[in-house]
């Protein structure tokens, strides 16, 4: 019998009646969620609508030359900056503002230039050296030095703090530092034509991506080996918690030994009262009492879930060695999230143009940018001729009127900002149908692995193909449904984003107290609803059934086996966690210490590079998404053997007629055994 929980089932439905024509995945099924699949079809095409209207109204100009503060264009023959064809910022540290994505402007001064700095020089420097002739064609067209304090200049972004050596690219201007032979020098073309520089820099690339391929052959190692390792790794983990957490009781023992025969050692803290210095109280015997006293209840709390919990660590265990031999099985499953990676970049590319071309229909809308979030006039519509004569400059010092979009008095226009949240909900549609598209094929392929009664004999041909062939015929409905329920949520978060950035210069603390609570209650619930969505994914890819029949299948199982649940749930991100950071770690250091010649072993491997940290950071970088990638596909395999397991505990009893399909090691865990005809 399956082990019981504390919560009687019948308070989450009766266990899954036996199916004797049940042999794996469902063949023979019929299409679900027909209604939202047509209104998902619908939306689609209304979305290639809405990118041909903003095709037709925007202006290609307004993509390909960047647009200074004031909505002129650099480069552009017939304009003041005919000669300046490149963008520079004068702090690209605050484009990283997240009011950025919302106001689709980088709240700092653009401005035209003819060639992007080749020198480090601060303003306070240049100011009172030769260098200001130099210094002043980054300043604002007109600025006259000594018109201002340094202070004001700043303040009001005059000119900027300081300049850094640039380089061009995509005709805007960033930060250049150039490694050479191990020392930092300071780059003197602004022009990508040097030919031997091209190499080098092809030739950066070209070792990063020898770095990617050994993490690819690291991630897909240690997951195969995790079926001999899985084990090993979880009990010597626990182990070294439980001798640390020991340690530390020792030592605190030692310490209030020590402190209870010194004079004034024996203070209660209360009587010292609140200090800022911490080591106050470690001069006092009852602190080290209080330390001691904690960790022994955290010691016997971490002893007694190892006692009382110790099956079902076993049950984790031997889930993630099963999984680790279906993906042996089922290599073409770890290049699944190629599939993935190039739907998703055709979301957001379909996404980003129509955005773009939405933004650049229209006159230029000037709007008040204030230095702080305090300014009553933030965000309110400006004229730059004449915004120096206005008040708001002498009510919120340092504000400047910038270009912040294109719009205008048409219909299409006055609606530009709905057609902004269209496109946007779209697109998380979309991109969350992409997810769910693939979460349901590998669930698919993997469940067909695990009803396979001898493995691998009986495990079908092609089970990836199969599987995504069976979600795009007969579920495409079901995915749109419950990609919907997860977008919606999302627009939610992003509208309350929006909400409260606008209320950052606020002073009513009940209203971004509520925003708060809202905030944190809607991402609770999107991650509450990705984990309903990913199990009714994998009950559907199994039996065939609709999206909201799926949920309550998968919700009810999982609350029946709860404790299992929230284990494995807990052993499985630890262990990936802890994957993750051995390669990405790992390889990063390896990369870092090859490309600057640490290893004397390979120093005439080595290629001479412009930038040693281009590789490193592209290696590092695409350790972290090949190792998340891999992982992704294993942790789906996790889940998925984890429900057939608990549905074949229910429906099956070992009998010839009703044999179980887990493996050895799950059996002889629960004392199960099928009886041989």
């Amino acid at each position: 019998m399956a082990r019981k929980t504390d919560i009687p089932s019948s308070y989450y439905g009766e266990p899954r009646k036996f199916d004797p024509n049940f042999r794996g995945p469902v063949h023979n099924r019929s299409c679900t969620d027909v209604v939202c699949c047509v209104i998902f079809v619908i939306v689609i095409l209304g979305y290639i609508a809405l990118g041909t209207v903003a095709w037709i109204h925007g202006d290609p100009r307004k993509v390909v030359y960047p647009t200074d503060s004031h909505g002129q264009f650099c480069g552009q023959k017939n304009t003041p900056n005919a000669n300046k064809a490149i963008l520079f910022y004068f702090n690209m540290l605050r484009c990283a503002n997240p009011a950025v994505l919302i106001n689709l402007q980088c709240p700092t001064t653009q401005l035209c230039v003819s060639k992007c700095p080749d020198r480090f020089a601060t303003l306070l420097d240049a100011w009172n050296t030769k260098n200001w002739e130099y210094y002043k064609q980054f300043c604002k067209p007109g600025f006259k030095i000594g018109s201002k304090s340094t202070i004001q200049v700043i303040r009001d972004e005059d000119c900027p703090s300081m300049i850094v050596p640039s380089r061009p690219f995509l005709q805007r201007c960033f930060p250049d530092f150039i490694t050479r032979n191990g020392i930092l020098t300071v780059a003197n073309q602004t022009i990508f034509k040097d030919g031997d520089n091209n190499k080098r820099s092809v030739s950066d690339l070209q070792n990063a991506a020898n770095g990617l391929v050994i993490t690819m052959a690291v991630s897909l190692l240690f997951i195969l080996l995790l079926r001999y390792t899985a084990c090993v790794l979880l009990w010597l983990i626990v182990l070294g918690v439980i001798t640390a957490v020991g340690y530390g009781i020792w030592h605190c023992y030692w310490e209030y030994s020590f402190l209870s025969g010194k004079p004034g050692a024996n203070v209660t803290i209360s009587d010292i009262g609140f200090h800022t210095d911490f080591s106050v109280y470690l001069h006092l015997s009852q602190t080290w009492l209080v330390f001691m006293i904690a960790l022994a209840v955290i010691e016997a709390i971490v002893v007694i879930m190892l006692i009382f919990l110790r099956t079902r660590l076993r049950i984790a265990v031997a889930l993630l060695k099963e999984g680790s031999k279906a993906i042996g099985y089922i290599m073409s499953s770890l290049f699944y999230p190629i599939i993935t990676f190039f739907l998703l970049a055709i979301c957001i590319a379909y996404w980003a143009v129509t955005a773009v071309f939405l933004s650049s229909s229209g006159h230029a809308v000037y709007k008040v940018a204030p230095a702080d979030d305090k300014c009553m006039y933030a965000n309110l519509t400006c004229s730059p001729k004449t915004f120096d004569q206005t008040n708001i400059t002498k009510v919120c010092p340092g504000s400047q009127c910038m270009f912040a979009f294109y719009g205008g008095e048409s219909v299409y226009h006055r609606y530009i900002l709905v057609l902004h949240l269209c496109n946007l909900f779209v697109f998380l549609w979309l991109v969350n149908f992409t997810i769910a598209l693939g979460q349901c094929t590998l669930a698919g392929a993997f469940a067909s692995y695990y009803w396979a009664l001898k493995k691998p004999n009986d495990i079908p041909a092609c089970p990836l193909y199969s599987s995504f062939s069976r979600a795009i015929r007969y579920h495409t409905g079901s995915l749109a449904f419950g990609s919907l329920i997860v977008a919606v949520v999302q627009m939610i978060r992003v509208v309350l984003e929006y909400l409260d950035n606008k209320l950052k210069g606020s002073q009513n603390a009940c209203a971004r107290y509520l925003l708060c609570c809202l905030k944190c209650c809607f991402w609770c619930l999107e991650h509450f609803i990705k984990f309903i969505n990913r199990n009714a994914y994998i009950m559907m890819a199994i039996y065939g059934k609709n999206f909201c029949t799926s949920s309550k299948d998968a919700f009810f199982l999982l609350m029946r086996n709860v404790i299992r649940v929230a284990v494995l749930d807990k052993v499985t991100d630890f262990l990936l966690f802890l994957g993750k950071l051995l390669i990405t770690g790992g390889v990063g250091v390896l990369a870092f210490f090859f490309f600057t010649h640490k290893i004397p072993a390979f120093q005439e491997e080595v290629p001479s590079l412009n930038y040693y940290w281009v590789p490193v950071l592209t290696v590092t970088f695409g350790s972290y998404m090949i190792a998340h990638g891999f992982f992704n596909v294993y942790a789906m395999c996790v889940d998925t053997l984890f429900l057939c397991f608990l549905w074949d505990l229910e429906v099956n009893d070992g009998s010839a007629a009703r044999p179980f399909y887990m493996n050895k090691s799950l059996k002889s865990i629960l004392n199960k055994k099928n009886v041989r005809k």
